[in-house]
């Protein structure tokens, strides 16, 4: 298993920002050996920009995205990006895609989220067609290329990118999608992913895989924004990171349509989910954070000792994770610092590095 960073809310370029602290903490997971930096994006920053300023003051770790959203960019676009990115960063950048959900794709960009699935198929096609300079002629049901009723003509992308393959991951909660994931993609970026479960997420990904003859070796398991708080006192631990896994349980999406409040659910508090999100929705912040059970946070997180951390990294590689990516709340760089180093120490405890 290999260790990431993912600059979820660091990231973010919004106000109070302090984009400098996010290259620290970046350039030292490059020297304590991390193998990969994610950004994301929602409605704030975007996640290109930052990379490739990233891009330009590392040189070893790789750079991703986590996830870069579809409804946002053609599939066009996204292809000239990750072209662009690959050649700055000097074939390190890593395609982290997914489709957002019904509030950003229809609110924010205007696209219809309607058959995520079947769009995102067509998205990765025409994005891998583009990156191996093929011209660009595409009949789906979602993307037409070019279009049949106008002057536009088939084109091929028009700079030789430093690699015909960069590695595509799919962010995926549900079954059908991790199933899709394993088919179509080189990695998984999962979610408040829990070793108690990982034999579940590994079986579907293995039907993917399956559909192309395919099996695990060489696909890489991304726990990838796993939400990490060191010290003495679990409890005060888990307090950190409240706040994080309630915004995601209880508001990212409606009461009808919540990815991460259903994977909750299914993995043992469905009448903890409901709570948060009720109380979330409507507007009970702070009763909705105090109402995130403590055993959620536990098995989605890295809380505690170094010792207690290392005891979690062990389970998460033999649930079958390859790559952990930590997220990191600090309060100032020094915490932020000295996390991403605790980490390390637990990772080498553990013994389950590559």
């Amino acid at each position: 298993m290999r260790l990431g960073l993912n600059l979820r809310y660091l990231g973010h370029l919004g106000a109070g920002a302090r984009p400098r602290e996010s290259a620290q903490y970046v350039r030292e997971a490059e020297r304590l050996g991390f193998s990969v930096a994610w950004t994301a994006e929602a409605f704030s920053s975007d996640t290109v920009s930052l990379l490739g300023w990233l891009a330009a003051q590392t040189s070893r770790i790789d750079l991703g995205t986590a996830v870069m959203q579809i409804p946002a960019r053609t599939p066009a676009m996204t292809a000239m990006t990750a072209a662009t990115l690959d050649l700055l960063s000097e074939g390190r950048f890593r395609l982290g895609l997914g489709v957002s959900g019904p509030q950003v794709a229809e609110g924010w960009h205007g696209a219809r989220f309607e058959k995520p699935l079947a769009r995102t198929r067509e998205y990765v096609d025409v994005v891998r067609m583009t990156l191996q300079r093929k011209t660009v002629a595409y009949d789906g049901e979602h993307y037409r290329l070019p279009l049949p009723d106008g002057p536009g003509k088939a084109i091929q992308l028009g700079m030789r990118p430093r690699r015909k393959h960069v590695p595509v991951y799919l962010a995926a909660v549900g079954p059908a999608n991790m199933r899709l994931a394993g088919e179509i993609a080189d990695g998984w970026l999962s979610v408040f992913f829990q070793p108690e479960f990982g034999q579940e997420s590994l079986a579907e990904l293995r039907t993917g895989r399956g559909r192309k003859g395919a099996d695990l070796r060489g696909f890489d398991v991304v726990a990838a924004a796993v939400p990490v708080a060191t010290g003495g006192n679990l409890a005060d631990c888990a307090d950190r990171i409240r706040a994080f896994t309630t915004h995601y349980v209880g508001g990212m999406g409606s009461r009808q349509d919540n990815f991460y409040n259903r994977l909750m659910a299914r993995t043992g508090f469905p009448d903890e989910a409901e709570q948060v999100q009720k109380l979330y929705l409507d507007g009970e912040l702070r009763a909705a954070t105090e109402a995130m059970p403590e055993g959620f946070l536990d098995r989605t997180a890295l809380l505690g000792s170094t010792d207690r951390i290392a005891d979690r990294l062990q389970a998460y590689a033999e649930a079958g994770v390859t790559t952990l990516s930590a997220t990191i709340f600090p309060e100032n760089v020094e915490q932020g610092i000295a996390t991403l180093r605790t980490l390390a120490e637990a990772m080498d405890k553990a013994g389950v590095g590559d």
